[in-house]
């Protein structure tokens, strides 16, 4: 389970605000009731995150109970409270939220084993329950495959709506890259992973390194990881529940693949060109670091784009690129994984069909896009064609989101105490060849340590 608060300054949400100043929607399809439950309350329990702020402050809150007459009580909390809190409350024999943020990976698979989240499918199926203009399809498949279960089963159902993702992608200083790279970028990732050797080496003593990475020895780091690996195995099936680790079977672990062991390799490397705490280092130090230039590259969350144009917390502002991975040939397509956050019902909430509409109203086309003026993550496909979304981007920015989202794919393992021991094992297959152990000899001992710690 990867925690990642997305927290944008006051400057940043005014710009969001700005973009996205036009009359809150109200309800579309006329055919449809959406007063059915004029009167309900819905709990809502989420984190402090900008999209639960965006909800307030472009007024969909207020809209939503205006058109449907359902009130909106909504409980946030800090990250790191809001994960202890949230499982307690799904998992409790009395339910204390109707709607919820749902991490999209193995948090609600797990709760999902516990018979403690709600099927979705059933809602979006019934032609009472959901607007005919709602078009599920537009969320692309492949966003979906953290919540589908029982996972690979023809009959999966869905049980969670994406509310915002984030797809691995690179970020670069364009000064940094004129300065040492004569303006050069690179085409593939060997390239790369030269070029930001090369520039830890030469900016050393302007104290800016090569790239930035998340390096501490943590299952955190695991779906950026995901993404290096997934760009180098190309085309290679990486299905659920098993994703790219495993070929079909949980006793058959493929660290010792060599297209799998080359993205290990390439995420070392790229952490091998970091300053010199980089093994201490994780997603908010990176963030930080990048934010105030003494990165040249760095390979994370879409989500943190939107940052670095905002004055109040970057000074790279006007000075950021945005690049989708570069692929392992120059030419080939480029590939990333993706994570979201959703919204679910809990089995447990007392308001379950009010809770869907509440779903359904912000999980729709126009409030995906709105909302995703809040983040740069908007979920479904039409918001890239939403103009009071693309124009509240740069649009290097959305146009390389959109792109890495075309081919993303799930980072998510879906199966018990995968974020123990089991991604530890990974995860330090990928520290041993930063440290400088040669990388077929790291993919074998972690082959056999990934099998052991799922045996």
């Amino acid at each position: 389970m990867t925690k990642r608060p997305i927290t944008l300054t006051a400057g940043a949400v005014m710009m969001a605000v700005a973009a996205s100043a036009v009359p809150a929607m109200s309800v579309s399809a006329q055919d449809f009731d959406w007063r059915t439950h004029e009167g309900d309350t819905v709990t809502f329990l989420a984190p402090v995150h900008p999209i639960v702020d965006g909800m307030a402050a472009s007024g969909l809150l207020d809209q939503f109970t205006a058109d449907t007459g359902i009130e909106v009580d909504v409980q946030t909390l800090a990250e790191d409270l809001y994960f202890d809190k949230m499982e307690q409350t799904v998992r409790a024999a009395e339910g204390s939220a109707d709607v919820y943020f749902l991490p999209m990976d193995s948090t609600a698979f797990t709760q999902y084993s516990a018979d403690a989240v709600e099927s979705l499918t059933p809602y979006i199926e019934d032609p009472t329950k959901t607007s005919t203009d709602y078009d599920f399809a537009d969320f692309p498949d492949g966003f979906m495959g953290g919540v589908m279960y029982p996972p690979g089963a023809d009959d999966a159902e869905a049980h969670g709506i994406p509310l915002a993702f984030e797809a691995y992608t690179l970020f670069y200083n364009k000064d940094h890259v004129d300065k040492y790279l004569d303006g050069v970028l690179p085409t593939t990732m060997d390239e790369l992973i030269a070029a930001a050797a090369t520039i830890n080496e030469a900016g050393a003593s302007d104290g800016v390194a090569g790239a930035v990475m998340r390096g501490i020895r943590s299952d955190t780091i695991m779906d950026t990881l995901t993404g290096v690996v997934l760009n180098a195995v190309g085309d290679m099936e990486s299905p659920t529940p098993y994703n790219i680790w495993f070929d079909g079977a949980w006793d058959s672990p493929r660290l010792d693949d060599p297209a799998v062991c080359k993205g290990l390799a390439d995420y070392a490397n790229m952490l091998a060109a970091g300053p010199v705490n980089k093994f201490a280092i994780d997603w908010p130090d990176a963030n930080t670091l990048f934010q105030q230039g003494k990165a040249a590259f760095f390979i994370d969350a879409s989500l943190f784009g939107p940052g670095y144009e905002d004055p109040e917390q970057s000074v790279v502002v006007g000075k950021t690129g945005y690049m989708v991975l570069p692929p392992q040939q120059a030419g080939e397509n480029s590939q990333t994984g993706h994570w979201l956050w959703g919204l679910g019902i809990p089995k447990n909430s007392a308001s379950k069909d009010a809770s869907w509409y509440f779903i359904q109203y912000m999980t729709d086309k126009a409030n995906t896009a709105k909302l995703g003026t809040y983040t740069g993550g908007a979920p479904r496909l039409s918001s890239y064609e939403d103009a009071g979304y693309t124009e509240s981007l740069v649009p290097e920015y959305a146009a390389t989101v959109n792109d890495a989202m075309s081919d993303s794919r799930t980072t998510v393992v879906l199966r018990e105490g995968w974020t123990g021991t089991p991604a530890l094992a990974i995860v330090d297959t990928m520290l041993a060849i930063a440290n400088g152990e040669d990388p077929a000899t790291a993919c074998a001992a972690g082959n056999e340590a990934l099998l052991a710690a799922v045996s």
